[in-house]
């Protein structure tokens, strides 16, 4: 068996830096649902039983208190050779593992961005996306801002995005995607002797709700963030809006858990994108001649370089992965990396993808395989944004030849490959429990202290937000 392969390879100082630099979404708590595969359901979410309850307006904050330690020991080798060991604790002791873990009830709980399900849902999940402290940064002074600034941005993109998710057919399919990877992970993990519950949670969109898991009884639970990659906005983000709701609940809060925090180096999935990128090589009339563009959703460069973000290391290194198993098969094909999705005037990470295939086309290239390497789901990323407007934009560039490579979605190889990552996590979960209150939480019980904040706060972001380099920017940003 392939060692656990479950660490976000950061150290524990950045973790401790992150928990300083950014805070969790007042938007709400990641939305669960329970998949539960009845003896004759099949892989569509209409023989599954979802149990959902509680609404997100349930009143809480979305502050995260207590220290995150993440100790990683790696040795980064060949596929397959790679062994990372993981220790995670949330403020608090960890508790010894049993020996008989099928005897548990096991709970796996999936993580992903969420998505609108009909045109109507555009603009409320716009505001829980900019209203989520790691997608829009603001200064510590101006955070009783996050709220507002997020209604205004939300309103103002709608109309755009709405057209969007029109032309991929009126909401995005993510939900239903995910529930349907819950459903063949469920049957991945009965297959290799283990019963468990599997649940959904969306970050950004509904159900918001932690209490099936606590109606089930789970005594153990794995969560698995479906990212390959680990980024401060992605899986960052929900874990730390898992840290609360688990710290301030006292069944949750001793329940042992364990975070898988990326597994782009798995040799399940390294060798399930690269079946795919092979396959799809063949729509070409000269396989060989085929530029492979891998195309990653990016993320702010300040989050790399001052908040210690692994996202791009990682990327690049689950690249490199890619084409070295695409070698071993004798595929030597010419490749790229670059970034899309960027919003607002700061830096995000570069080269972005659309000036890169202008750039290519430039440069005489004719036959070129997009590859949406951080995605393992379809939703507008790439069924708008790479298959309708880079596409267009690669051929008018003089690109000649476009195919673009599937989402992993319901690939056996990579389902069986997340079932074998539940199974080596298991040992190795741990208890969270309450720790103390942070410094935020104490000044929002201090009346006095917040209302000088905001006085203060109001008058300078209102000389802020009348500067002429701040509505600039606040242009580009809608």
């Amino acid at each position: 068996m392939n060692a656990a392969s479950y660490s976000a390879a950061v150290p524990r100082s950045t973790f401790q830096s992150l928990d300083r630099k950014f805070s969790p979404s007042s938007s709400g708590i990641p939305s669960l649902v329970r998949v539960n595969c009845r003896p004759d359901c099949n892989k569509s979410t209409s023989q599954a039983s979802l149990f959902l309850s509680l609404g997100s307006n349930n009143g809480r904050k979305g502050m995260l208190g207590g220290a995150s330690s993440w100790d990683t020991h790696a040795r980064r080798n060949l596929i397959g050779q790679t062994s990372y060991s993981v220790t995670t604790t949330f403020g608090g002791v960890a508790t010894e593992s049993p020996s008989h873990v099928a005897e548990e009830k096991v709970g796996i709980l999936l993580l992903n961005l969420g998505g609108p399900e009909t045109l109507n849902d555009v603009q409320p999940f716009l505001f829980n996306l900019f209203a989520d402290p790691d997608i829009i940064r603001l200064p510590r002074l101006f955070r009783f801002l996050q709220r507002p600034l997020a209604k205004l941005i939300s309103v103002l993109r709608a109309p755009k995005s709405k057209e969007g998710y029109a032309a991929i057919g009126g909401g995005s399919p993510l939900r239903k995607i995910t529930d349907d990877q819950a459903l063949a992970l469920k049957e991945a993990l009965d297959a290799k002797g283990l019963s468990s519950n599997v649940y959904v949670g969306m970050r950004y969109w509904y159900p918001f709700t932690e209490e099936a898991i606590k109606r089930d009884g789970i005594t153990r639970l794995v969560v698995l963030p479906l990212y390959p990659q680990f980024s401060i906005s992605t899986t960052g983000s929900s874990i730390r809006v898992l840290q609360h709701m688990f710290r301030e609940d006292a069944y949750l809060s001793k329940l042992p858990v364990s975070i898988i925090n990326s597994w782009y180096q798995r040799q399940g999935y390294i060798k399930s994108m690269a079946d795919l990128i092979e396959k799809e090589l063949q729509s070409f009339s000269e396989p060989e001649e085929a530029m492979i563009f891998f195309s990653a959703h990016g993320v702010p460069v300040s989050y790399v370089e001052d908040a210690g973000d692994p996202y791009r290391d990682q990327m690049e290194e689950c690249i490199y992965l890619i084409m070295q198993e695409l070698e071993a098969r004798g595929i030597n094909n010419e490749h790229t990396l670059a970034y899309q999705s960027r919003v607002g005037p700061v830096q995000w990470l570069k080269p972005y993808t659309d000036e890169t295939l202008v750039e290519l086309g430039q440069k005489g290239v004719r036959s070129l395989l997009a590859v949406p390497v951080s995605f393992v789901s379809e939703h507008i990323e790439t069924l708008e944004e790479i298959d309708m407007e880079y596409r267009e934009l690669a051929l008018e560039s003089g690109i000649k030849n476009w195919a673009r490579v599937p989402a992993l979605g319901l690939t056996p190889s990579f389902i069986t490959d997340l079932a074998d990552a539940v199974i080596e996590a298991l040992p190795h979960a741990k208890a969270m429990y309450a720790s103390t209150s942070t410094s935020e939480e104490e000044e929002e019980h201090d009346p006095l202290r917040y209302l000088v904040k905001m006085f203060f706060g109001s008058i300078l972001a209102f000389i802020l937000f009348l500067s002429p380099k701040m509505i600039t920017a606040f242009r580009n940003l809608i």
